[in-house]
């Protein structure tokens, strides 16, 4: 459903003249993708668990890769009814986990 949204999204970008296609999504894009509330964005700004770039406007553009974490949150806070803050901290967690089976794969093939 999320990636039919973000083809959906590139469709309807790619009929602009943008100069060139961005890999970034503006604040109202990052809630409907992702069904966060704005509140909770906030939050999460607050917390730095993200950091999304500025525009000149002060407008907040955030990358796919925030997109992705926040999908997973919210499955987190959904499904094991936790806390966004409790979500944030598992989901940090999960993806150190995934940054670690990469490396033993790539030591693996080292040896």
């Amino acid at each position: 459903m999320v990636f039919k949204k973000f083809r959906e999204l590139d469709l309807r970008m790619s009929g602009t003249n943008l100069p060139e296609r961005s890999d970034c999504v503006a604040w109202n894009q990052l809630v409907e993708l992702t069904q966060i509330q704005p509140a909770d964005v906030a939050e999460l700004l607050e917390l730095g668990w993200i950091e999304p770039a500025k525009t000149g406007a002060d407008e907040y553009l955030f990358r796919l890769k925030d997109v992705y974490r926040i999908i997973r949150l919210m499955r987190l806070v959904k499904d094991l009814d936790v806390s966004l803050n409790s979500g944030s901290i598992i989901v940090d967690l999960l993806e150190r986990v995934e940054e670690l089976e990469k490396e033993i794969k790539a030591l693996k093939r080292l040896v």
